[in-house]
Parts: C-alpha cells; sequence; structure tokens
C-alpha cells in the first residue's frame, strides 16, 4: 500500500491538479463560464427536457436519459457515498472545497468530452452508435497510437475503479449491515453482472434507467432529513470546509491545504469523471444528432454527481459528529485506521445518528445498487476500450470471463489498496485525455457557440449583436458559414 500511495502522490501532484484545473478552466474562460452565467440554457436542454414529451424514435443508440442514467451509476455509486468518506478522512474537510472547485470547472471539461464523443463517433459491427476519447483521438487527431494507449488504461481502471473498488464497497456495506460472507458476495455479483452485460448497452441503458432516479431520491432524501435535523451545526461545517481548504500543514501532522487539494480534486475527477472521458463512451451512444445538445447533459451530470450528491454525503458527516477532524489525525498518526471510520461505514453511521437503522439500511441499498449499477457500466466501458485495442472478438470474449473474476476479488480485497489504485489509474487515464481536450479545444468550442446560435430566434438578435450571446466573437470561437468538420460533415442543423 505504502509503494502505491506514493506513486499516485506523486501523479497527482502539482502539475496533474493543475492540468485538470486548467483545461476546465481554459474551456470555462472561453464560454464566459457558460456553467453558470448560461445556467438556463443547460438546464433546459437537460433536465428540463425530461418535462418534455419527445417523439419516440428507434435509432442506433440509447435514449439521453439512458445514456445519462449510465454515466452517473458508473459514478455516484463508491465514488459519492464512499469516496467522499475517504477523502474527508484522510484529506480533512476541507476536501469538499476543491471537490467543488474542480466540480465548477469540470463542467464544461465534461460538456467538451460530450460534444467531441458525439461528433467522432462511428457505427460498430452491430449498427450501434460507439465512441468516446478512442475515437475522437484516433479521429480527431489522427494519432491511433495515443488513442490505444487511452483505450488500454480504460481497461485496466474499468478494472481497478469500476470493478474491484465497486464490489470491494458492496461487499462491505453487506458485511458491516448483514454480516454476509464477502466471498458469497463477490460470487453473486459476479454472476449477475455477467448475464446483465450480454445484453450490450440497450440492456445496462434500461437498467440504469430505472434505478439510478430511484435510488438518488432514495439517498438524497435520507441526507436531507439528517442535515435538516443537525441544521444547526451546518455553518461550523462550512466554516471547516473553508478554513481546512487553505489551512497551512501543521509542523507536526495535520491537515493541511495541500492534503486538501489532493484529495479533493482526485475524489471530485472519480466522481463525475470529467477530464477522464470514460463517461462519453456512454453519452456516445445517445440517439442525438447535435454533439453539443448532448455537451449539455455532460453539464448536468457534473453538476448532479458532485454538486449535489457529493455536498449531500459530505455535510451528513461533518454534521453529524461521527467525524471529526482530530479523532481522525489521531488514528492516521497511530496506523490503525478501522473500516468503521472509512468509506461506506462511515458515512452509514453518520445516517444513523438520525434515523437509526432505517439510516444504514438507506445507504448500504443506496451503495449495493448504485455500485451494482457502476459494474455494468464500467463492464461496457472496459469492453469498448478492449475491442478499440484489439479489435478482437477473442479478446471480447476473455474479457468477459476476466471482469467477473475480479468482481469476486474485489470483494475480499483491502479498501484502502483498491483506493490508492484508483487514484493511480485515474490519474494515468487524464493524461491522454486532457491532451486531447486541449488540441481539439477549437472543434468543441465551435460546435458549441454554433448549436447557441441556431438556438436562438433570429429576431432575438439585434443589429451588432450577432455572434455576442453565445461569447464567440468575444471569446474566439467564431462561427464560419459552411463550417466542415474534420471529417468533412457540414454541422448545420438537419444536414450530414
Amino acid at each position: 500500500m505504502a509503494f502505491l500511495s506514493d506513486l499516485s502522490g506523486l501523479l497527482w501532484g502539482g502539475p496533474l491538479l493543475v492540468a485538470f484545473l486548467l483545461v476546465g478552466g481554459y474551456y470555462s474562460l472561453r464560454t464566459g463560464f457558460f456553467q453558470l452565467f448560461r445556467f438556463p440554457v443547460w438546464w433546459r436542454a437537460s433536465a428540463g427536457s425530461l418535462l418534455r414529451r419527445r417523439k419516440g424514435k428507434k435509432g442506433a443508440g440509447v435514449s439521453q436519459l439512458q445514456a445519462l442514467s449510465t454515466a452517473l451509476a458508473a459514478t455516484i455509486g463508491t465514488g459519492s457515498i464512499a469516496g467522499v468518506a475517504a477523502a474527508i478522512f484522510y484529506g480533512g474537510p476541507g476536501t469538499v472545497f476543491w471537490m467543488w472547485v474542480s466540480a465548477l470547472l469540470g463542467m464544461m471539461t465534461g460538456c467538451a468530452e460530450k460534444i467531441l464523443a458525439v461528433r467522432h463517433r462511428e457505427k460498430g459491427p452491430d449498427g450501434q452508435w460507439r465512441g468516446g476519447p478512442m475515437e475522437y483521438i484516433r479521429r480527431g487527431l489522427n494519432l491511433p497510437g495515443l488513442a490505444k494507449l487511452y483505450a488500454l488504461l480504460c481497461v485496466a481502471e474499468t478494472l481497478v475503479g469500476g470493478n474491484l473498488a465497486q464490489s470491494n464497497s458492496i461487499a462491505t456495506a453487506l458485511s458491516a449491515q448483514v454480516g454476509t460472507d464477502r466471498l458469497a458476495v463477490g460470487v453473486v455479483l459476479a454472476v449477475v453482472v455477467s448475464v446483465v452485460l450480454l445484453g450490450g448497452i440497450r440492456r445496462v441503458g434500461r437498467l440504469s434507467e430505472l434505478l439510478v432516479p430511484l435510488m438518488a431520491l432514495l439517498f438524497l432524501g435520507g441526507g436531507l432529513a439528517v442535515i435538516l435535523t443537525h441544521v444547526q451545526a451546518v455553518p461550523d461545517a462550512l466554516a471547516d470546509i473553508v478554513r481546512y481548504a487553505f489551512q497551512p500543514r501543521a509542523a507536526v501532522g495535520g491537515y493541511g491545504m495541500g492534503l486538501a487539494l489532493r484529495y479533493g480534486v482526485a475524489r471530485g475527477v472519480f466522481t463525475n469523471e470529467a477530464g477522464l472521458g470514460m463517461s462519453a463512451i456512454a453519452h456516445a451512444c445517445a440517439d442525438v444528432e447535435e454533439p453539443a445538445e448532448q455537451g449539455m447533459w455532460g453539464i448536468f451530470e457534473v453538476f448532479f454527481a458532485t454538486l449535489v450528491i457529493c455536498t449531500v454525503t459530505a455535510l451528513v458527516i461533518l454534521t453529524s459528529g461521527v467525524y471529526t477532524p482530530a479523532g481522525a489525525l489521531e488514528m492516521i498518526a497511530q496506523g490503525s485506521v478501522p473500516d468503521s471510520a472509512l468509506g461506506a461505514p462511515l458515512t452509514a453511521a453518520s445516517f444513523a445518528t438520525v434515523l437509526g437503522g432505517a439510516g444504514e439500511w438507506i445507504v448500504s441499498v443506496s451503495l449495493i445498487l448504485f455500485a451494482f449499477t457502476s459494474l455494468l457500466g464500467a463492464g461496457y466501458y472496459g469492453r469498448r476500450g478492449l475491442e478499440a485495442l484489439t479489435g478482437s472478438r477473442l479478446a471480447a470474449g476473455a474479457y468477459q470471463l476476466i471482469f467477473p473474476g475480479c468482481v469476486m476479488l474485489g470483494a475480499v480485497a483491502d479498501l484502502s489498496a483498491v483506493w490508492e489504485l484508483v487514484d493511480l489509474l485515474n490519474g494515468l487515464l487524464a493524461i491522454p485525455n486532457l491532451l486531447a481536450l486541449l488540441l481539439l479545444s477549437p472543434e468543441a468550442l465551435h460546435l458549441l457557440g454554433q448549436w447557441l446560435r441556431e438556438r436562438r430566434p433570429a429576431q432575438a438578435v439585434s443589429p451588432g449583436e450577432e455572434g455576442a450571446g453565445d461569447g464567440s466573437r468575444r471569446r474566439g470561437f467564431r462561427l464560419r458559414p459552411g463550417y466542415r468538420g474534420q471529417d468533412g460533415r457540414r454541422r448545420a442543423r438537419g444536414k450530414k
């Protein structure tokens, strides 16, 4: 574990943290902080569209809600429940502040990923859409070697962060709640996951669409009940979040800004995947014509996964009294940190301060179902990565056996080691994707600007204002008539 921790700490040092913040900051600045000042636009195009009846259509993919649900299922399980608890324990309350910062900037990173994923997707042998960083690196940048490197890292991450970490959290929760044997949990999970994955992205999307909204409402309802009961502790919790975010580390031990920044950004990235690119694999399967339209769902995904779910988890932990910075630091200094002080057990204990046994069950059921759907999403991502890497059906068949094997291994693995390895692989995975996002930024920004102008009624644009509403002229992503993308297709609405 010490080796993994040192290597992960080296990778997540200044350069990689700065890279995440800079890419998100670059897109935010170029769009005039679209995620903040154009909130009504992306909200109406994403969550708001669920209230409008759409004409049914059968295309070469899944619905936008199914794509979003699959992407959310692969992140808000262990990342937003167990991951936030572990980050607060090791990094202090200040980690929450840097999660917020990374999420705010990551909203535009996620938007760009989804735009490029839809822009450069292609149809597979089964007639369904497939895309993601592998495709926009290969087709957009014409760098097949870098695309294969990303695919290789994607396979590795799905076997660890999307598999070992998920099954580990499920087994830990069931073991703590009802004393279920962890190996037995792993065997059952492996069988069920294998059966569902055989149905492909459509089956994964349908199941995620059913489970994710219900479990999100269950978890948020219980969490808000705990926070409201401890509402008098909320101001102190918020003050601790800000104070520890900028606090210099004590001379001997203690939380400090460096730890908060490292754990906050790393866990924030894990909870929303902005910058990693894997959720773009699910969004590329959506039945949508305009790339920028799917980009709005990318913004909503980061908003909901981190700024909503993670904030509720953090405030529950920080207001319940179960966790205290002094107590956590003492356990870390002694080198004896029990499982009950980390991850899902810590979150469950915080819920139990108000809801008793029901609170523990809410956390356990939410985590189990979120983590289960996360396994499904990771299984699809990993298979897509292997297809892009080898193009071999034999390799894909072998993955169908390896993935369930990792599910069983994860159920009995050491939780701390798993999380350290997750951070390491996430850092490696981000490098080629962040590079691609920067190199392809002119295309992504252009597509966003064009979509925004096409949405505006002609009469709403006053003389001399054309292009200003979406920042296209002021910020450099100018709309060129008859623009053709890198594969020669015209991107005007209704034309291909």
